[in-house]
């Protein structure tokens, strides 16, 4: 799976739009993240809830990481995009989207 494939498949969830946080591409709905592109055009990263992070590890254990840190404990979920199949990601993806979509829209941050 390329980066192109998986900025696809995240566009294609109701309401996305691309965006770039901390140098590299992020897809939000809702006002909030609910996946993002690595610098690197090896990984990507979906936002899941910790259970259901650790059902994709064992399904998957090549394709998903946690995340580091904090962020991994939190069920933040690397997806190595050379191991990944559509299929999968897809459901991943629709996980990560449904859970920020439950939640209220994101305020708007205040600029200084």
């Amino acid at each position: 799976m390329s980066p192109d494939d998986f900025r696809e498949i995240a566009l294609s969830m109701q309401g996305a739009v691309e965006g770039a946080h901390m140098n590299h591409p992020d897809f939000r709905a809702n006002g909030r993240i609910f996946a993002s592109l690595h610098a690197d055009d090896v990984w990507g990263t979906v936002m899941l809830a910790p259970d259901e992070q650790q059902e994709l590890l064992a399904l998957k254990p090549k394709m998903f990481k946690p995340s580091s840190g904090a962020w991994g404990r939190q069920g933040c979920t690397d997806v190595r995009l050379e191991a990944a199949d559509a299929r999968t990601l897809r459901q991943a993806m629709t996980l990560a989207w449904e859970r920020i979509m439950a939640k209220p829209p994101a305020k708007p941050r205040k600029r200084r």
